[in-house]
């Protein structure tokens, strides 16, 4: 994928970020960011313990998968096949752990729904990732693609489960995730190793985001549990 493409990606990234933000989906947290900067989207709003301990649990295991993601991601671009193996376990079980986090509110066919949805998107960031390695552009385009259409699937099936969930904006979101990844890759491949830091950090204030939000829906939707 030409150098064109990704900085185009990594725009339109940052377009979805702030479109998301905008249709008003995300309290942002202050912990999200590490200069300490305050978002005005947490003004007057407060959290309950019940909410603040889920929108922590889910922040850890959503930021096990950016973790086990790029350590599958770095293992295969340096030919580390026994830690790339390992490490695409530790993926597997975190997408499980992620659906089965689900369950308590919808239910098994929820939650085996979920994994399968997250196991389309781990297959698709795989796919770009040996694509990459490949020099193969014309799959990179293709597991692009399927990147972002199973952000949309995912989109949609949180949105019909959740109400306080806007379709537009938690596919932004994956949209952007999904792009995270293709810059991450990209720049593991060539060894821009500075500029992956900071798409790291850029990728962990992403996924908070992610993980607040859920939270706070579900907080919404279940109010009799998190009072």
């Amino acid at each position: 994928m030409s150098r064109d493409v990704v900085r185009q990606l990594a725009h339109r990234r940052q377009l979805l970020t702030v479109g998301a933000a905008i249709a008003g989906l995300l309290p942002l947290s202050n912990r999200a960011f590490a200069a300490g900067r305050r978002s005005r989207f947490n003004k007057g709003k407060t959290r309950t313990d019940k909410t603040s301990e889920t929108a922590a649990t889910l922040r850890d295991l959503w930021i096990a998968h950016i973790f086990w993601v790029r350590a599958v991601s770095l293992a295969t671009i340096e030919k580390q096949g026994a830690i790339a193996k390992t490490a695409e376990r530790q993926a597997v079980a975190n997408a499980q752990s992620l659906a089965a986090a689900i369950e308590p509110f919808y239910g098994a066919a929820a939650k085996d729904a979920f994994f399968k949805l997250l196991a389309g998107h781990y297959g698709a960031v795989k796919a770009y990732l040996a694509a990459t390695v490949a020099g193969d552009a014309t799959r990179q385009g293709a597991a692009t693609q399927s990147l972002t259409s199973n952000a949309e699937e995912i989109a949609n099936f949180l949105s019909k489960a959740n109400p306080y969930l806007q379709k537009d904006a938690v596919n932004g979101l994956l949209q952007a995730h999904g792009s995270h990844h293709i810059q991450q890759i990209q720049q593991l491949t060539d060894h821009q190793y500075d500029a992956e830091a900071q798409t790291w950090e850029e990728m962990k204030i992403h996924i908070y985001q992610i993980a607040d939000a859920t939270a706070d829906a579900l907080a919404k939707q279940f109010a009799e549990k998190f009072s």
